[in-house]
């Protein structure tokens, strides 16, 4: 009777498998003799129904009975001077050999070893799938912030508690691509590293390219692949037993390091630990430069909103300073035309009207600017109340007709059979319909004409439209210039090269009233033949007191 060999479990099970009556039965009583639950197959067949019908602990089994499938490890015995079974001892799922007939100490022995090397390796294959899992959910932290020091510190902590060590330290160096930061983490009962504890910045950033530029890590107690001949290994934490050196990197250099130390025990690290060190520490390079790169832009936008309030005080500042003067300047025009105690003549009169003109122009100008500098309208300041769209586009022609007349522009207003009631700010829709006007009028040539009409309709979706288009024949505009129209100060090139005044914000303040009365303006234009702008405007009130 063969011994059971010490610390071999009783609850291991064997499942022995050959065709020869007495070697099988003389495999499967060693392996009961040495304490293993045994079940006995005598053909192919026989073995695949008792691995159906369970998992053993291992499978003796006749080369020529060599299972296709088997979970379990598979111990094959071999006839060396048999070609046949030489050439059927290496399938998939066979994880050892053993010469036949084996001796009964030789195959218990056989059996036993290759059930621990299995159980090892799974062991550490559970292992490795472990420290994945809780590095999965560092680079997972990693990648859900831009903050630089929080992803720092996910890192430095994330090590720490996978790898059980008892320091962690990441440095970044001085570089445009990242922050400069530390982040340290220490196992509970530990004081923080000093500041001296660590290689300095020179020495640091020295084994990082180095590390970095070959791809590896570095272990200062020798466990690690030793550096090469011209690179100078990294000094270990003071005090540790063992510390690893991770370089972090992008590119062809270097951005950072960090430091795993160990400090009352020597650590081996496998290769599976150090791909996976590896691969989070190239989450952490990425995240660091991406938050850099956000930190950055916000920086950036921070700084032109800056700018744009400076801006939009000094056109505030500026408009509030012009408006005072220019206040006088038509006060006493007005004083010198109506005056009859010293009427002025015919000719001066002219001259007077042009100033007024050009007066009027810069007032608008200066309303157009002061519109610009408080960004834009306000809803509160809206003042809704039914209008009447026919009546305020008659009173715009009559305002516009004399300018017209100056170009020998014609403006014909279409009769409106039923004059479309609209919840609005009468001040602001004839300032729309004006600045449209005014535009038809600037870029139409001598002899041209405009046409202002309007309409009622219902959409697909039951609400109502009042809809008002202005159409002429003026100079239009490319196609390739006609998306920036409603952008402010955007000019079109005909009119630069035309030299036609304006300054590019009409188009861009009606729109923005437009919107505000839960409207759209839209424009079709043909160079050299016309340009149309089309208003929408809701009929109903509760489109546009809702927006």
């Amino acid at each position: 009777m063969t011994a059971v060999p010490s610390g071999v479990p009783l609850t291991r099970t064997a499942v022995v498998a050959d065709p020869d009556a007495g070697r099988l039965a003389r495999n499967a009583q060693a392996l009961r003799d040495a304490g293993y639950g045994v079940q006995e197959a005598a053909d192919a067949a026989g073995l695949a129904a008792l691995l159906d019908a369970g998992q053993p602990s291992v499978v003796v089994a006749d080369a020529l009975l060599s299972p296709a499938q088997s979970a379990a490890p598979v111990l094959l015995m071999v006839d060396l001077d048999n070609p046949q079974e030489v050439a059927a001892a290496n399938p998939a799922g066979v994880h050892d050999c053993i010469t036949k007939p084996p001796e009964p100490k030789e195959l218990v022995h056989r059996a036993s070893v290759l059930i621990e090397q299995v159980s090892r390796r799974r062991a550490a294959r559970q292992e490795a799938e472990g420290l994945r899992e809780q590095l999965r959910e560092v680079s997972a932290a990693v990648r859900a912030t831009n903050d630089p020091q929080e992803i720092a510190n996910h890192v430095v902590s994330g090590f720490g508690r996978t790898f059980r060590a008892d320091h962690v330290v990441l440095a970044t160096f001085e570089d445009h691509r990242v922050p400069v930061i530390m982040a340290a983490w220490h196992r509970q009962g530990l004081v923080e590293l000093p500041k001296d504890a660590l290689p300095g910045e020179d020495e640091a950033r020295a084994a990082a390219d180095a590390l970095w530029a070959g791809t590896e890590t570095l272990s200062s107690d020798g466990n690690e692949t030793e550096p090469r001949a011209d690179e100078k290994p990294a000094r270990a934490v003071a005090g540790a037993a063992s510390t690893l050196a991770v370089p972090i990197g992008e590119g062809n250099s270097s951005l950072g390091i960090i430091w795993i130390a160990m400090m009352d025990r020597p650590r081996t690290w496998s290769s599976a630990e150090l791909g996976l060190i590896q691969h989070v520490a190239g989450n952490a390079a990425y995240g660091l430069i991406q938050s850099h790169l956000i930190s950055s832009q916000q920086q950036v936008v921070k700084q032109l909103r800056e700018l744009d309030k400076a801006k939009t005080d000094f056109l505030a500042t500026v408009n509030h300073e012009l408006r005072t003067p220019l206040t006088s300047i038509m006060a006493y025009l007005d004083m010198i035309q109506e005056s009859t105690e010293h009427p002025v003549s015919k000719e001066v009169h002219q001259m007077l009207d042009i100033v007024v003109r050009n007066t009027e122009r810069l007032r608008t100008l200066i309303e157009d600017m002061l519109s610009v500098s408080r960004g834009g309208l306000d809803n509160a300041d809206m003042q809704l109340a039914p209008v009447r769209l026919g009546r305020t586009l008659d009173l715009v022609a009559a305002a516009l007709r004399p300018l017209a007349t100056l170009q020998n522009v014609t403006i014909d207003v279409d009769p409106v059979p039923e004059d479309p009631e609209i919840l609005a700010d009468e001040v602001q829709l004839q300032q729309v319909f004006t600045n449209l006007v005014s535009n038809a009028i600037k870029f139409t040539p001598s002899g041209g004409r405009i046409e202002v009409g309007s309409e009622s309709h219902a959409a697909e979706d039951g609400s109502k439209w009042a809809t008002v288009r202005i159409a002429d024949t003026g100079i239009g505009i490319s196609d390739d210039e006609i998306n920036h129209v409603f952008t402010r100060f955007y000019r079109a090139s005909n009119a630069m090269n035309g030299a036609i005044p304006g300054t590019g914000l009409g188009l861009a303040i009606s729109k923005d009233i437009v919107d505000r009365h839960g409207g759209r303006i839209d424009v079709a234009s043909t160079l050299g033949t016309g340009t149309t702008v089309t208003v929408s405007l809701p009929l109903g009130t509760d489109r546009v007191q809702a927006n």
